[in-house]
């Protein structure tokens, strides 16, 4: 029901936020609890990047179980919502409500101090593209799929992923009666 997402503590010489965040798991229960009942009323809600950044971030649960998760913010304000990593691999990403979404100052400073190579900010939008070396702007499905190309995940993942989706990004919970 509830997920929640510890700080990264890499040995920086920085001040680090250590306060965990805490996600409803089900975008359509909190969409519920906040009596958010159409499309439209969501995207104009205060609570819409939010739940976008839940979703986004089960979603990449989902599919990379047994990578290490956690967040990254530094009192100053240098913030990654998701930093992923399993054995060698590291990949940072942000998570953006906007159709047309840009790399913060504080993400780039937080991409040099933990020495990602590649971050990834998912955002609902419809083609994937570019930004920095660094930085790929990416609908979910494009990252996810991305991801098992470089044998990140399994099949099995992926398909769970592709089934999700169209339940998950309605932005409702359709109650049954």
């Amino acid at each position: 029901m509830v997920r929640i997402l510890g700080p990264y503590m890499p040995k920086v010489k920085k001040r680090l936020i250590k306060s965990p965040k805490v996600y409803i798991r089900d975008s359509g229960i909190l969409h519920a609890l906040w009596e958010i009942e159409t499309m439209d009323h969501l995207l104009g809600h205060p609570v819409y990047g939010f739940s976008w950044e839940g979703f986004v971030i089960e979603n990449i649960f989902s599919c990379l179980p047994d990578w290490r998760a956690a967040f990254y913010r530094t009192s100053s304000g240098n913030e990654i919502d998701l930093v992923i990593e399993k054995g060698k691999k590291r990949l940072a990403i942000e998570c953006k409500a906007s159709s047309a979404p840009s790399a913060s100052k504080g993400l780039e400073l937080a991409l040099q101090e933990l020495h990602i190579e590649t971050a990834w900010i998912i955002a609902p939008i419809a083609e994937a593209y570019p930004i920095s070396k660094k930085i790929t702007v990416s609908p979910l499905m494009h990252f996810i799929k991305s991801i098992h190309k470089k044998r990140f995940i399994s099949e099995n993942s992926i398909v769970v992923a592709l089934y999700r989706r169209p339940y998950i990004l309605s932005g409702i919970l359709q109650t049954t009666p």
